[in-house]
């Protein structure tokens, strides 16, 4: 189920988000926050849906707030080490995105402390990811007046207004050669821009119709050997992604890019749901603590298509494309809560609030505003840029956060009952 994510994200996902920034003028980290961040982490909101209206339970919350800090440090360590380019960072994306993370962080431990969700609750978060979306719409106008204001009193701003003038392809996964450190853009940002922002989008893409046209069949066999050991074990899932979603890297099929995004998404739900379903039984089978295969196995496996797009895309340069998918998406998880919420309480059952669980709220709050700070202050200590360095640091602090939730949730730190799997 790995392989199977990895290659659906590759050949079909990836490719059909190139194309839909292409369209819209996006650029890395706006592509990377938005349709990005909501395609990898359609399984969070397919379990969201399910807690809310099959298992009537409390699983969405749970799965969501656990897995919140593998996706910031684990994302962002994998990134680092499996990255054979260093990236350089901008400061504004990642600022922006951690700032709405809190927000959307502070706003769902809120609703949920009272153990009550009502319909307005549900409606201010989608309210507030309404508001996140606007600003990334005119990202451009709120980044040259956060640089403007802010440059004077602080070094990563001002910087960053120098490295303005330099433009970078939106489409650097594609290309086979680069410099070694990558640096971004911010001329391109923002959906509604001038004619003049369109040509150069346009001309740094000039390159995407050839590739679109020369592109080989996915059942062209690679010429190394050990990638022709690897295409003839995929062949089974190469085969079935063939027949199921519209290749748009082909010229036949670029206009159905929109097919391609939505079939693709919907293969990694499937494919991530059974991938948690494989770790649940053994799990169950070894005896682990529930406890503990939610902080770890469990938690690494709802990410599992996260990862695959960030490493993917930090593996060609596109660091703040990398680091807007990884904060995005915990911002989209944290907010899509409220969609079946609002569904619920609002249409079907409006006669009282959804009950949910908030035991552990406050070692949750805390493990989750930390691990935002920890984030961006390794960033900025290590030079807004994404190397293996980061990727240790990143590792570490993971591992220590996982350390002290076991003993947490193990009852050695604090007063918790432990519950294995399936009792």
């Amino acid at each position: 189920m790995f392989l199977a994510v990895s290659i659906v994200c590759d050949d079909y996902f990836l490719p059909s988000l190139e194309i839909i920034s292409e369209c819209l003028g996006l650029s890395q980290d706006v592509a990377g926050a938005t349709f990005m961040a909501a395609g990898s982490s359609a399984p969070e909101l397919v379990t969201a849906f399910l807690g809310v209206f099959v298992t009537k339970g409390d699983i969405g919350v749970s799965t969501i707030l656990g897995s919140a800090v593998y996706n910031l440090l684990g994302i962002c360590a994998a990134c680092g080490l499996f990255s054979s380019v260093v990236s350089r960072l901008s400061c504004w994306p990642l600022f922006r995105d951690c700032l709405a993370y809190t927000v959307s962080v502070v706003a769902v431990l809120a609703m949920i402390s009272d153990n009550r969700i009502y319909w307005y609750e549900s409606a201010s978060l989608l309210f507030i990811y309404g508001c996140y979306i606007l600003v990334l719409c005119f990202d451009i106008k709120v980044n040259q007046y956060i640089m403007k204001k802010f440059s004077p009193c602080c070094t990563c701003f001002a910087k960053a207004m120098e490295e303005n003038t330099e433009q970078q392809p939106l489409v650097g996964w594609r290309e086979e050669s680069g410099p070694l450190i990558c640096q971004q853009s911010r001329k391109d940002s923002g959906i509604f821009q001038d004619e003049l922002d369109y040509s150069q989008l346009s001309t740094s893409l000039h390159g995407l119709d050839e590739i679109s046209k020369d592109h080989p069949s996915v059942f062209t066999m690679p010429e190394a050997d050990m990638k022709r050991i690897l295409w003839v074990l995929s062949l089974p899932i190469i085969t079935l992604l063939y027949l199921t979603i519209p290749d748009c890297r082909r010229q036949f099929w670029r206009n159905w890019f929109m097919v391609t995004f939505l079939f693709s998404a919907a293969w990694i739900s499937a494919m991530t749901y059974v991938l948690v379903w494989m770790i649940t039984i053994a799990g169950e089978t070894l005896g682990v603590p529930e406890s503990i295969m939610g902080l770890t196995l469990l938690a690494a496996g709802t990410s599992v298509p996260d990862t695959v797009a960030s490493v993917l895309v930090a593996q060609k340069g596109n660091g703040d494309m990398a680091m807007s998918n990884i904060v995005g998406s915990n911002v989209f998880d944290m907010l899509c809560l409220g969609i079946p919420w609002f569904i619920k309480t609002a249409f079907i059952n409006t006669s009282g609030p959804i009950e949910v669980n908030s035991s552990g709220l406050t070692y949750t709050a805390i493990s989750l505003i930390c691990s935002v700070v920890f984030i961006f202050l390794a960033v900025h200590l290590n030079g807004w840029k994404i190397d293996k360095k980061l990727g240790a640091i990143c590792l570490v602090l993971y591992l220590v956060f996982t350390v002290v939730s076991i003993l947490y949730e193990l009852g050695i730190i604090g007063n918790n009952p432990t519950r294995v799997c399936g009792n």
